[in-house]
């Protein structure tokens, strides 16, 4: 299962396992991540699910699609370049270790 570390704004950072298959927001909610709101559930109609993805992790990750790009317009901080909405990014072995920061709020 990957393990996941969220950092939070004020810099904490909280870490779990994650099933395989599931997406990133999935994942967060499951757990109690304060930071994720994901008001939508997953449909990618709400923007409150946005993540910004450690550099180093970015390029690992398939490119958002363009209603995904559409959606980071919108969200509450400035998109930054590797924001990315967490319920468009499916968790594989691949992704074991993967870091994302929480933008200061998602309203």
């Amino acid at each position: 299962m990957p393990d996941i570390t969220f950092i939070h704004p004020d810099g904490r950072e909280e870490g779990f396992e994650a099933p395989v298959g599931v997406s990133l927001m999935q994942a967060a909610t499951g757990y109690g991540i304060d930071g994720i709101v994901a008001e939508c559930g997953g449909s990618m109609a709400c923007a409150t699910c946005h993540v910004i993805v450690d550099e180093a992790w970015a390029a690992r990750l398939p490119p958002p699609s363009a209603s995904e790009n559409e959606m980071l317009e919108v969200t509450a901080v400035p998109r930054e370049p590797t924001s990315r909405l967490s319920c468009q990014i499916p968790l594989t072995p691949e992704l074991q270790g993967l870091v994302v920061r929480l933008p200061e709020r998602q309203y």
